[in-house]
């Protein structure tokens, strides 16, 4: 079983050699291969969670060679979980991409990138899962950058451009961050396996202890958005393509909280900055949801939604308690789908309403019953209404924060609560502008397209389609047949609305829905297992025995 750890990470790099070598010239070949992949990382995920959760934690030394010195995969509970469900989320996501390409016959649009980046980036999140020691943590960090660097600049737009600079810059600088952690950590103990540091760090001053573990902590709140070092993800996350939107709010931000988890409790075990990682959870939640509450788009709403629940799972870390790891871990599964599921229903919106700016939406719950549906359910379950797992998540937190019994884990437990008010009213508002209401004059009609005229926008005449403090300025409307499209939008340059969504857009949506619902279903053994999953984290024994060998 041992044997199974590097696949999740060598399937897609050898797919990807696969879809760049075939994939410009056979494109229904390179949609079986991506698609095919992922299925098979899906059902080898699912095989590794139930043999970690047996037998234990499985790890292979490449090469044969012992630590230091080799490359040391692990899969134990929290790591084979987090693999079935980023594995399922992105399978889900590759179709709603596909069934989108299709839906604007990309084959005339030279996009066989997308594919292979795609593979790159699942890749890279499957190393960071798997990863034994800080080095190849740092790679699977890096390989994620280059694939989403490549996605979120898809079609070359000055918007995407842009945001995709932000993004690599801020990337650039938390890797800096990361690599003089690692120089450190190796000078001060001779190694980055995780399982030798677990004893070397103890013996360490702990003035050189608490400056590692501040700065490893730094690296990934950046990674995961974690105020106030969540400046970057509203601007840079919105502009892009609605799967890659999804895939990159739902799993890019998971793995920094991953790995904030993996290192809190096995490397610097005792919670000495339980306190600072509580306030910048409150600060989280408190300010994301301010800011989510002040927009009108729906993408930088649910951008800042994103950033204000991460505040959760940081909460769960801070507290360092049993329960508390385990609620954080629920809350990670279910923020993965959910937030994904929105952001792609906010891809569907866009191609039905021809905008995401909700002051011009309207009636999509009489035009779109489905698609209402869609936005519903994992709307009340990022909400945290009873009986959905959002609900779950926060109640297994807050049960954690009473029994701490701290100052801070009280103001937690109250920020949280308000947080979840505010998320209602947000999602509430959503509903009421996008779905509920009756239509307002300037929604775009059928067959409507969008095109992008970022470098002509200054020669353009402002009109009843071009509105000022609308965020279309640089848009511009023109009536063609339904289902038509001049560009599709997972490429770059337009959108065009039609009144029959694509139907692999709208049953993969269905079905992160359904997995969003299935936590809820099976909330017994899932409480179970990251029960039995926060239990191994903080005893840390089996993790250290299985790559030792003691």
């Amino acid at each position: 079983m041992n044997a199974l750890v590097p696949l999740p990470v060598l399937l897609p790099l050898c797919a990807t050699g696969l879809s760049l070598a075939f994939g410009t010239r056979l494109k229904q070949f390179q949609r079986f291969i991506s698609v095919a992949v992922l299925t098979a990382v899906l059902g080898l995920s699912v095989t590794l969670m139930i043999a970690a959760d047996m037998d234990g934690p499985l790890t292979v030394h490449l090469g044969d060679f012992a630590p230091p010195l080799g490359i040391t995969l692990v899969a134990d509970r929290l790591s084979g979980l987090m693999l079935t469900v980023s594995s399922a989320v992105t399978l889900c996501v590759l179709v709603y991409s596909l069934g989108q390409g299709m839906a604007d016959r990309d084959e005339e649009t030279p996009v066989a990138v997308f594919h292979p980046a795609y593979l790159i980036l699942v890749a890279g999140v499957s190393c960071t899962f798997l990863a034994g020691d800080l080095v190849n943590l740092y790679v699977g960090f890096e390989i994620m950058l280059v694939a989403s660097f490549v996605l979120l600049t898809l079609g070359g737009t000055g918007s995407r451009v842009r945001a995709g600079s932000t993004y690599v810059i801020i990337s650039l600088f938390s890797s800096m961050l990361f690599l003089t952690a690692i120089a450190m950590t190796y000078a001060a103990t001779g190694t980055a396996n995780f399982a030798q540091l677990a004893g070397r760090l103890a013996a360490l001053p702990l003035g050189v202890q608490t400056l590692i573990q501040a700065m490893l902590l730094t690296v990934f709140a950046i990674k995961a958005a974690v105020f106030p070092l969540a400046a970057w993800l509203p601007d840079s996350y919105p502009t892009a393509p609605a799967p890659v939107t999804a895939v990159f709010a739902g799993l890019l931000t998971k793995v920094g909280v991953y790995c904030m988890l993996r290192t809190e409790t096995l490397l610097f075990p005792g919670n000495r900055l339980g306190d600072l990682l509580m306030a910048a959870a409150l600060a989280s939640m408190v300010v994301g949801i301010l800011g989510a509450v002040a927009q009108t788009d729906l993408k930088r709403l649910l951008s800042f939604t994103l950033i204000s629940h991460i505040g959760y799972m940081v909460f769960g870390i801070g507290l360092a308690t049993r329960e508390a790891y385990g609620g954080a871990i629920v809350y990670v599964v279910h923020h993965i789908t959910v937030q994904t599921t929105l952001f792609l229903v906010a891809g569907l919106i866009e191609r039905r309403g021809g905008t995401t700016e909700l002051t011009r939406l309207g009636g999509i719950a009489k035009a779109a019953p489905f698609l209402a549906v869609l936005f519903f359910v994992p709307a009340m379950n990022l909400a945290g209404i009873p009986p959905l797992s959002g609900f779950i998540g926060k109640l297994g937190l807050m049960r954690a924060g009473v029994a701490d019994g701290s100052v801070w884990a009280w103001i937690l437990v109250t920020g949280s609560t308000a947080t979840s008010l505010l998320t209602l009213y947000v999602m509430a508002k959503v509903w009421n502008l996008a779905f509920w209401r009756a239509a307002p004059p300037g929604q775009a009609l059928d067959g409507t397209v969008l095109e992008s005229d970022e470098e002509d926008d200054s020669d353009a005449d402002e009109g009843p389609d071009r509105m000022r403090g609308t965020g279309d300025e640089g848009v511009r409307l023109r009536h063609q047949p339904a289902g038509r499209a001049v560009a599709a939008t997972l490429h770059g340059h337009a959108v065009t609305t039609t009144t029959k969504l694509p139907r692999p857009m709208t049953w993969a949506t269905a079905a992160t829905v359904a997995l969003g619902l299935a936590f809820t279903v099976f909330a017994g053994p899932l409480t179970s297992y990251t029960d039995r999953s926060a239990a191994e984290l903080i005893a840390r024994s089996p993790y250290i025995e299985a790559v030792l060998g003691r």
